[in-house]
């Protein structure tokens, strides 16, 4: 499988993760499932928000826009620039992570399951997508 490829296909199964957080953290879904962790502990904490949004929110926006970036590259459009901007918003996306699970592990004193699937799948996209901008600088 290509890097793109895989790019974005973690990126949609992050996409589908993040909403569904979204959509707890908003009040749709009425009940978090969680078989590992303390989910609901976690999402209804002080930290679940960030500059007025839901952390997961921001997750969400950052999934689509790495889906996109991965489609467009993948069509050939700028691929260098997208390799770069890919792994540019993955970099952060990592240590953003990082600073959640701090948070979760220090702070709040629980863990998400679907938190650390998210960052898992992030950090999968930062190995990858570096992997793609290597390529992509050696030549393609």
């Amino acid at each position: 499988m290509r890097p793109r490829n895989l790019i974005a296909l973690l990126a949609l199964v992050g996409v589908f993760v993040a909403l569904y957080l979204t959509l707890y953290k908003i009040g749709v879904i009425g009940v978090l499932t969680c078989n590992v962790g303390s989910c609901e502990t976690v999402n209804t904490s002080r930290w679940a928000t960030f500059l007025g949004l839901p952390v997961a929110a921001w997750g969400l926006g950052t999934y689509i826009v790495i889906l996109v970036l991965a489609l467009a590259g993948m069509q050939g459009v700028a691929p260098r620039e997208t390799a770069w901007l890919t792994a540019l918003i993955t970099g952060w996306g990592v240590l953003f992570s990082a600073w959640l699970t701090y948070l979760e592990l220090f702070v709040i004193h629980a863990i998400c399951m679907w938190c650390v699937i998210s960052a898992t799948l992030m950090l999968l996209l930062f190995v990858t997508s570096a992997f793609d901008l290597r390529q992509e600088l050696r030549g393609g």
